[in-house]
C-alpha cells in the first residue's frame, strides 16, 4: 500500500469487507452428515460474480490486501481490486470456526443448522475440537491490533474476510479508539470503513 509522506495531516482509514456469497445450495432439509458438507463445500466454493462500486473506497490506491486463507476471501478480494493485487493471506483472518452437533434422524434447512450451532458454540456448548469463542474474541482483538499497525505505517488498510470476524474486528477498533464512518451492515460484500486522526 502506499506510504504516505506526511502522516500528521492525515486521517488513517481501515476498510473491513465481507466476502461475496459463495456458489453452494442452500435450498431443501439437510441431515446432520449434509449440514457438515455443506460447511465444507461452503469454504471450497466459488463466489456469485457481483459489482462493487462504493465511493469512500480509493480503488487506485490499493496495492495490497489483507484476507483469510479461504478461498472466497482471496476471489472477492481480486474481483474488486484486480488480478494484480497483492493478497497478504492470513490464516488469523479466517471465520470464526463452527460444526455441526451431531442429531442423527433430523433434517433441517442449513439456516437453522448454521444458527443453532453458531449459538452453542457462543454459550460454550459447541466448541470441542474447534476454536472457542474465547478463543475466537482474542484472536479478533489481534487481528485488529495488526491492521492498526498496517493503518499507522500506511494511512489506509483493506481487509476482505468473513461476516462474523469483521464484526469483532470492528467492535475491537472502536474500543481502540477508531470512528465508523461507513456502516455497511454484514450482507455479502458490505463494506464498513473505520477511521482514526494521525
Amino acid at each position: 500500500m502506499e506510504t504516505l509522506t506526511n502522516r500528521e495531516q492525515l486521517t488513517k482509514r481501515i476498510f473491513l469487507i465481507r466476502h461475496a456469497r459463495p456458489e453452494v445450495p442452500t435450498k431443501g432439509f439437510f441431515s446432520a452428515a449434509a449440514a457438515s458438507q455443506y460447511i465444507s463445500d461452503y469454504d471450497a466454493a466459488q463466489v456469485e460474480k457481483f459489482v462493487l462500486q462504493h465511493e469512500a473506497i480509493p480503488y487506485k490506491e490499493i496495492k495490497e490486501v489483507y484476507c483469510s486463507t479461504l478461498v472466497r476471501s482471496q476471489l472477492t478480494a481480486k474481483a474488486i481490486f484486480g488480478e494484480q493485487v497483492l493478497l497478504k493471506v492470513d490464516r488469523n483472518f479466517r471465520e470464526f470456526e463452527r460444526k455441526i452437533f451431531s442429531l442423527p434422524l433430523l433434517r433441517l434447512p442449513i439456516k437453522l443448522w448454521l444458527v443453532t450451532a453458531r449459538l452453542l458454540w457462543f454459550f460454550g456448548l459447541n466448541s470441542k475440537g474447534i476454536e472457542s469463542f474465547k478463543e475466537a474474541k482474542w484472536r479478533a482483538r489481534k487481528c485488529a491490533e495488526r491492521l492498526e499497525e498496517d493503518a499507522d505505517e500506511n494511512a489506509t488498510t483493506v481487509l476482505v474476510a468473513h461476516g462474523l470476524l469483521n464484526n469483532f474486528i470492528l467492535r475491537e477498533l472502536k474500543k481502540m479508539g477508531w470512528q465508523q464512518t461507513v456502516k455497511g451492515g454484514s450482507g455479502f460484500v458490505s463494506l464498513n470503513v473505520m477511521e482514526k486522526k494521525q
